[in-house]
């Protein structure tokens, strides 16, 4: 048997140790990324000066025996001097704050370079080691040095107790991961077989296995979040894997992957499972502003946060938002940190897809620069990830915000106030241009100066560490930084453009049409990726919206439902196009819901292209056709979660008479609802559910019939045939479930769309008001 070894850098080593003091958002202040290159810019002009006896960049390895396994300890030390036989390792740090006021090194900057004196001291058998700690401002390139000495045999014994400190983590983690392992070697799939959802499962495995992406068409009642899971599962206990993320879009599907990962565990498996939520749900204050002075648990956060961690860590399996409140309020630390620090231990995570995409929420820890791990990625609801990916790496600036920006700051700094003027000037130049909206080839001018206002801000952040920052203007900030930090992504995928927006404000807009290769980037830091969704067809659209690979699998699960128990009409006598629109044709819509509702009494959902559409045609159905005992209801824009939930139990209650809910698709009630047995009987779905022209869609359009003609296609066709799809799928939600499904729209009998049509709806009958009747009592006879 292969000995187990676990690697870390020496960075990750003395930060998780060392790390002490307050939790304060006011010292984040230049993007990572930006501080990295301009550090590892001055790296090389520092070490450029330092002579032939400088060795820069030296890799150090040392592995420590632990008995069981071993600790593979890897690091780059900046610089080995050499004078005679006395050597010094040298530790450099830009940084933004200002040196001058350092009285010595900062202690984790420090245990560094002790770690790599240590390193190359055993290796080499010295007896004596020096360290040089350097500091360079990043700005102005000033630079502070500070040197010691110290004994091997004191070295020694500090880095001893440095691992002593890691080991107790280590050791816990390896004790667990065999009681995991072992925990799964007579687990079985928790349920009998479905049709089809034996080879699914063995579909996912095998795709682990080969370090392959999977895209699954899984129709509702496969099963899909166990026949993912199980085998991911089984992938990480036999070693094909480290890490589960289990990535959804929306909070219920979230809960349904956690009650998978609870039935597994009441049939023996031993797994620790982490929800991430939302920071801004887990803050315990009323406003979240994370420092010491706004915040009592920012208040020495780190001093006992790894404590807090390894508590909760070593006495439970399953963390979800209260149990981490509840951790965090007996250690007096933050509960989204704490949150965050727990994933690190985690045998699988459960969280939104911004946590592994977003340049500016991704978890840095796994999905940084340089960081890869063999991490299984299972995409629930994929669908949903063209939108949110085009979305994530995307970013928009607006003028009014850079005014306003310059209003709030103004009084307190004439460089920060002349740099906003520049930015303001340059989009006022842009606003002239641009009478409605307006493709652009470049953004280089606006980054630069964005990019100066940027340095600005942060000389100011560092000057003023106390500054009560304007909310609007830390905003602004922070979508500069996001603004920048998308402008280092722009290629071929990306169209620049600038609008005038309805509410007349003025927005310069990076617009990644196409986040493929930035979605594929993220993924490619892991091992094995499977995306799966109810609707996911056409298959080749989504490969080419989320991979850039050329060998990813695809499979399409068989449907456990009986078709009999389905009757699905297209009607082909109406549409909701623009230029058929009008009291006739709303008429007509209004008559196939009282067709539908008269047929049989029970509860219906009606789902409308827009608002609009729905308002009026519920208006007129409720004045010429509504039977006075029955109900309607409508869905009304921006509705809260309370207004969710009354709607939602208006379906749940027993009631002698129909049920009718006028719903939009795409919206809250089209999706992530289960609506079981009596609860819906039948989904009505007026037009074809393409989205409304805009300037954006009609650049989606453009762009992609300039690729390959299938511009009608990407931008209005597929995304509103998946709205229709999803409103379809409320229906038949269990093996027990028979209902109507009605597609009033003559479009539908179009080739472009039968060839969209899933393998389910292959028994569809085309019907008209004449006989639509007919055909409902003909399905109800039957049943």
């Amino acid at each position: 048997m292969e000995r187990m070894t676990e690697k870390i850098s020496v960075r990750t080593l003395v930060e998780f140790i060392f790390r002490s003091g307050d939790l304060d958002n006011r010292k984040r202040t230049r993007a990572d990324l930006d501080a990295m290159q301009k550090g590892s810019r001055l790296h090389r002009k520092i070490q450029g000066r330092m002579g032939t006896d400088y060795h820069a960049e030296v890799s150090l390895v040392h592995v420590i025996d632990c008995g069981a396994y071993d600790i593979r300890l890897e690091g780059r030390a900046d610089g080995i001097m050499k004078d005679q036989d006395f050597v010094t390792i040298d530790e450099i740090k830009g940084v933004y704050f200002d040196i001058d006021a350092l009285e010595e090194p900062v202690f984790v900057h420090q245990a560094q370079a002790m770690c790599y004196a240590y390193m190359y001291g055993i290796q080499n058998q010295k007896n004596r080691m020096g360290i040089q700690m350097t500091y360079a401002h990043l700005e102005t390139e000033e630079i502070r040095r500070f040197q010691m000495e110290y004994s091997m045999e004191k070295l020694t014994e500090w880095f001893g107790q440095l691992v002593a400190s890691y080991r107790k983590w280590l050791d816990y983690q390896i004790e667990w991961r065999t009681r995991r392992n072992q925990s799964m070697q007579q687990l079985e799939f928790p349920f009998s077989y479905r049709t089809g959802q034996r080879d699914l499962v063995a579909g996912v495995y095998r795709t682990i296995l080969r370090k392959k992406q999977l895209f699954i068409q899984a129709p509702t009642g496969v099963g899909k979040t166990m026949s993912t899971l199980f085998p991911a599962v089984r992938a990480v206990g036999e070693g094909h894997g480290e890490k589960i993320f289990y990535l959804t879009a929306k909070t219920i599907t979230r809960t349904v992957a956690e009650e998978a990962f609870d039935i597994l565990a009441g049939k023996g498996l031993l797994y620790k499972v982490l929800t991430i939520t939302a920071k801004e749900k887990m803050c315990m204050c009323e406003e979240v502003d994370c420092n010491p002075v706004h915040c009592p648990y920012a208040k020495g956060h780190f001093d006992r946060v790894n404590d807090a961690v390894y508590e909760l860590w070593t006495t439970k399996d399953s963390y979800g938002r209260e149990t981490i409140a509840k951790q965090a309020e007996k250690w007096q630390v933050c509960p989204y940190e704490l949150c965050l620090d727990l994933a690190l231990w985690m045998d699988a995570v459960i969280c939104d897809y911004n946590y592994v995409f977003d340049p500016d929420a991704r978890l840095q820890r796994f999905f940084g620069e340089g960081a890869k791990g063999d991490y299984i990625f299972l995409i629930d609801e994929a669908h949903n990830l063209v939108e949110r990916g085009r979305e994530m790496y995307s970013t928009v600036l607006y003028k009014e915000d850079v005014l306003e920006a310059k209003r709030q700051l103004k009084p307190f700094s004439k460089k920060l106030e002349r740099s906003l003027e520049k930015v303001n000037r340059i989009l006022l130049e842009y606003k002239r241009e641009c009478e409605t909206y307006r493709i652009l080839d470049s953004a280089g001018t606006l980054a630069v100066a964005l990019s100066n206002l940027q340095g600005e801000m942060d000389s100011f952040m560092e000057k003023h560490p106390d500054f009560e920052w304007p909310k609007e203007a830390m905003e602004f900030y922070f979508s500069v930084r996001s603004f920048l930090n998308i402008f280092d992504l722009l290629d071929e995928n990306y169209v620049i453009y600038t609008e005038m927006d309805a509410e007349e404000r003025f927005k310069f807009k990076l617009f990644c049409v196409n986040p493929a290769k930035n979605l594929q980037n993220c993924l490619n830091k892991g091992l094995s990726t499977i995306f799966f969704s109810a609707t996911l067809l056409p298959v080749q659209y989504y490969r080419s919206m989320f991979s850039t690979r050329e060998d990813d699998y695809a499979i399409y699960a068989q449907s456990p439902f009986d078709p009999a128990k389905k009757c699905l009409l297209v009607c082909k006598d109406v549409s909701s196009k623009y230029t058929r629109r009008g009291y006739a044709e709303y008429q007509k819509i209004a008559s196939y819901i009282d067709h539908t509702v008269r047929s049989k009494c029970g509860n219906y959902m009606v789902f409308f292209p827009s608002y609009k559409l729905m308002e009026d045609v519920s208006r007129i159905y409720i004045e010429e056709f509504h039977q006075e005992a029955d109900r309607c209801i409508c869905q009304k824009p921006h509705m809260g979660e309370q207004e969710r939930e009354e709607f939602l139990q208006k379906f749940q209650e027993k009631c002698e008479h129909s049920l009718v809910g006028f719903c939009v698709m795409g919206g809250i009630f089209a999706e992530g609802i289960d609506l079981i047995g009596d609860s819906l009987i039948g989904a009505l779905i007026v037009g074809t559910g393409i989205p409304q022209i805009s300037y954006e869609r009609e650049i989606l359009k453009n762009y992609y019939d300039a690729r390959d003609g299938s511009g009608f296609d990407y931008a209005y066709r597929f995304p509103g045939m998946n709205k229709v799809l999803q409103a379809a799928g409320r229906v038949i939600r269990t093996q027990e479930d028979e209902g109507v499904i009605m597609l009033l729209d003559e479009r539908f009998l179009y080739r472009e769309y039968q060839q969209l049509f899933p393998r389910e709806w292959v028994d569809y009958q085309v019907c008209d008001l004449g006989n639509v009747e007919q055909k409902l009592w003909t399905f109800l006879d039957k049943r």
